[in-house]
């Protein structure tokens, strides 16, 4: 088996983030700090170096991830061989799946469990990134399988159906609650709004049917991108003047909290698509394909 190390620095490099490689592997950021120490002690070299708030590989460090990732995929090829040897028909496997965020944050961690308990020999790891950052990681043969929020569609790639969701303005929760009436598009456009950030499949089906509207996205008075929804009902609730676009399925617990409220909007209107993607022309393998039959045997269909 490989040094634990490796893979703590290999997320970490992807990322070019330690949150992020904690949150992928599991484990305390801290953890991650020290795992990556050890291996520069190890090798007597920095490995990872930051720059402000940024982290970026030195060149030492960009010859250890192309070690760790080579070291990765031999440890998986032979794992799999060994598995074919014992049982052909078993249901071990890799899985590297990409999810979007609404979808990371909302929909798989009630479903995952459920999944792991019916295919315990599979190794399943989940990158959270939007949907462009998908995309462009199964074309890297990073993923073998990505779930995203509807968008633009890029030809190297086969798009799937996996589950209708909708967009809505929100606010924070006010005494007299929702207008009585959908808000004019011009009036609700003038209140300080907080989006997805670019890359996001949220941001793009709202710019779409914006321009749809003659609303050029560049005169929008956004207040800030975030790049998670988390961040976006945080800022609406300590700002009740900022309106939101997310998903409908991302408020459940705010709105029966009374937190949060739907603002309609006369005549815009944002349904969307969850989708599952892989690279054109490349067949899924077994883990994926029992992935994407269990999710449509129990993902909740209506929004």
């Amino acid at each position: 088996m490989s040094d634990f190390r490796l893979r703590v620095f290999a997320a970490a490099a992807r990322h070019l983030s330690f949150t992020k490689a904690a949150q992928e592997l599991f484990i305390s950021q801290p953890a991650v700090t020290r795992h990556i120490r050890e291996l520069e002690t190890h090798y007597g070299q920095r490995l990872l170096e930051r720059r402000g708030n940024r982290v970026a590989l030195t060149e030492a460090g960009h010859l250890l991830l192309a070690h760790a990732e080579a070291v990765a995929e031999a440890e998986h090829a032979v794992e799999a061989r060994l598995h074919a040897l014992r049982d052909p028909a078993d249901t071990a496997g890799r899985l590297r799946l990409g999810a979007s965020t609404t979808l990371a944050q909302y929909v798989l961690p009630g479903l995952l469990p459920g999944f792991r308990r019916r295919y315990p020999q599979v190794e399943l790891t989940l990158r959270n990134a939007n949907t462009e950052q998908i995309g462009e990681a199964l074309l890297r043969h990073e993923l073998d399988l990505g779930l995203v929020e509807g968008g633009p569609h890029s030809r190297d790639l086969h798009y799937e159906l996996l589950l209708p969701d909708e967009l809505v303005a929100v606010r924070a929760a006010t005494p007299a609650g929702p207008p009585p009436a959908p808000l004019p598009l011009a009036e609700a456009l003038t209140h300080p709004l907080v989006l997805r950030e670019r890359g996001s499949g949220t941001l793009d089906v709202l710019e779409a049917a914006l321009r749809e509207r003659h609303v050029k996205p560049a005169s929008l008075p956004v207040a800030f991108h975030f790049d998670n929804t988390e961040a976006i009902k945080g800022y609406l609730l300590a700002d009740s003047a900022a309106l939101g676009f997310v998903s409908r399925r991302a408020l459940a617990r705010e709105l029966a909290a009374g937190l949060l409220e739907i603002v309609p909007i006369d005549g815009l209107h944002l349904p969307r698509q969850f989708e599952s993607v892989w690279v054109q022309g490349q067949p899924l393998g077994r883990p994926a394909q029992r992935l994407l039959t269990y999710l449509h045997a129990h993902l909740p269909v209506s929004v």
